[in-house]
């Protein structure tokens, strides 16, 4: 395995950095190189170097660090932004000693890892905070193997670049052989305060948004669709007063998008010798982007998603959603090099890097594509939410929001919460075991797809017959989970929002203004269905529990801690309640999230 093969140098430099990490030291503070300049560095570890062992300290700052050739201020992990790779062992007992060195709360979560709510690491939810000055120790069991990551869940810290991987190696043998492997951590950056971000997509919809259409584009679709059923359309989404381009909310206009830190003219290079299999770990932890991947010349053969191996799957392209992971093996034969593209879902820009057998190499870049325009589907979506409850809102103190603010919440008597007043849901009787107008008889069998679901598709922007792109209905789980019974109770949650005025919430209520927690019941089997009635893809994450997401593989179906759902799509999975206390669920865009689109789930 690639970690075994690391030159003397390299364990030098690890150790070395091991131990300044113990006095909060990083790179950076220690002046060396960075772990990019050196070949091995390169084809071995992850650029900022790698933290391990059962005794990890952490230590966050906010300092001055050139991205891009330009000097900015990131926060920093042990002196660099993204953070170092941690990597644990399944079995393990894991101690993490974060000392936070702002003037300003924070917290780091482990996304997708099962373990206790006091140390899952969301302010408010499962603990105060680390306050300025403060050291708080993360202990628990590695109870899982795989690819993750972890990030800041304080306010909009996640967007300074308060982040950075984890790779769990397995206890046994994995169902797949690599020779070497490397981390691909995708991330948006930008220059300006992301309050500020934040305040512009309030002040003005499609703010970022520099592609809005043309006279040119309507000709186009002129002489494809007609000019009726063109004029109709554009009627349609003038009268709505939106785009049929609000793609991503935040683009290329102020965002760089990187590979390890590094923007696509600084082309991070992962090193390889023709004829061995790499594993590529990729890594969206970006604020708000999807991007679609490739490397052209290469076939990619998916072995993993969110850390959980799956039945191999080859393909020539993925769409990984904001916290998705996804692991990938390739086998290079040829003495050349390889660009490896992630282009922004909206087109406005991309990441790069390249794999190649020796540095300063470089491959051809794919030609960009073009954006894509909302069809019906969208308007659909759209069509069908009731904004009236909505227009009392005031979000003009949400820029800041800081869930370490929630540390003095008593959730204890938010397990009665009656949602009967949701956006025009009736809940009132989500507490039985079926759902609304069913008896148990009725519920869909355990693994059978949602009417409504679009596991067959991509996504917007996805041309199926250009090349093989992965689809949800492809991810298989390598063998059946444990956990075989069928559903006790359905439970269904709408995505919802409003565009032009930047409100994003459930059921029609921003996290401010509910009463209390989802309930589920300690070690109930429950099937939760989620309805987006938005015109924008959301990745939706459950903290603490898998969510088996029911895409027609029967007793396969893929294990998920993030799951994208496209506009107008319905979708479901299944949780085993196993995980007793407070969690938090929502939106993985982060200024979706900070808008209101979050929830607590209570398990009792």
């Amino acid at each position: 395995m690639a970690t075994k093969n690391i030159t003397d140098l390299s364990l030098s430099r690890r150790q070395l950095l091991k131990g300044g990490a113990a006095f909060g030291f990083g790179a950076a503070a220690l002046g060396l190189a960075p772990a990019w300049a050196d070949p091995w560095g390169q084809s071995n570890t992850y650029p900022q170097g790698i933290v391990e062992g059962s005794d990890i300290a952490l230590a966050i700052r906010r300092e001055t660090l050139a991205i891009n050739g330009r000097d900015t201020r990131p926060i920093t992990i042990n002196g660099t932004s993204p953070g170092p790779l941690i990597r644990l062992r399944e079995g393990q007992d894991a101690t993490l000693r974060v000392t936070n060195l702002m003037d300003e709360p924070t917290s780091i979560h482990w996304h997708g890892l099962i373990l206790p709510p006091a140390v899952d690491g969301a302010p408010g939810i499962s603990f105060a905070g680390i306050g300025p000055g403060e050291t708080f120790t993360y202990r628990f069991p590695v109870v899982q193997n795989g690819t993750y990551w972890y990030h800041s869940h304080s306010g909009l810290q996640e967007q300074l670049g308060h982040a950075g991987p984890i790779v769990i190696d397995a206890a046994e043998r994995e169902p797949f052989r690599f020779d070497r492997e490397h981390v691909v951590m995708l991330t948006d950056w930008t220059y300006e305060e992301p309050a500020t971000v934040f305040r512009n997509l309030k002040t003005a919809e499609g703010y970022y948004n520099f592609q809005e259409r043309t006279i040119t584009d309507f000709l186009a679709d002129m002489r494809e669709n007609g000019f009726r059923e063109t004029a109709r359309s554009r009627a349609m989404w003038a009268q709505m007063r939106m785009s049929s381009r609000d793609i991503a909310d935040v683009t290329g206009s102020t965002y760089s998008y990187l590979v390890n830190g590094q923007a696509p003219e600084q082309n991070w290079t992962a090193l390889f010798k023709p004829g061995e299999r790499l594993r590529l770990r990729f890594i969206n932890g970006s604020a708000m982007t999807y991007f679609d991947v490739r490397i052209p010349g290469l076939k990619m053969t998916v072995v993993a998603a969110d850390g959980q191996p799956v039945q191999p799957v080859p393909v020539d392209e993925f769409r990984i959603a904001v916290a998705e992971t996804y692991d990938v093996i390739v086998t290079p034969e040829a003495d050349t090099a390889y660009t490896v593209f992630a282009e922004s879902m909206d087109r406005s820009g991309f990441a790069r890097a390249t794999l190649a057998p020796r540095l300063g190499m470089e491959a051809e870049m794919p030609e960009r594509r073009r954006i894509a325009d909302r069809g019906m589907e969208a308007m659909g979506a759209h069509g069908g939410m009731d904004h009236s409850d909505m227009a009392g809102m005031d979000h003009s103190d949400m820029a800041g929001m800081d869930h370490s603010d929630m540390a003095d919440m008593d959730h204890s008597d938010m397990a009665g919460m009656d949602h009967s007043n949701m956006a025009g849901m009736d809940h009132s009787d989500m507490q039985d075991d079926t759902p609304p107008g069913a008896s148990e008889g009725d519920l869909l069998p355990a693994g059978t797809a949602q009417p409504g679901s679009q596991y067959d598709q991509a996504g917007i922007g996805i041309d199926p017959d250009e090349r093989r792109i992965l689809v949800y209905r492809d991810l298989k789980a390598f063998r059946p989970w444990p956990d075989r019974r069928e559903p006790e109770r359905e439970m269904e949650i709408h995505l919802t929002g409003n565009m032009e005025r930047y409100m994003w919430s459930f059921d029609g209520k921003k996290f401010s203004e509910v009463n209390g927690p989802i309930h589920f019941r300690k070690d109930e089997r429950l099937r939760l269905i989620l309805v987006n009635d938005t015109m924008m893809e959301h990745p939706i994450h459950l903290h603490g529990m898998w969510m088996e997401l029911e895409n027609g593989a029967g007793e396969l179906i893929p294990r998920k801690h993030t799951i994208n759902v496209k506009p107008g799509e319905r979708v479901s999975a299944l949780i085993t309640a196993d995980a007793e206390g407070s969690w938090a669920f929502h939106c993985h865009l982060l200024y979706h999230m900070d808008a209101g689109m979050f929830r607590v789930v209570k398990v009792s």
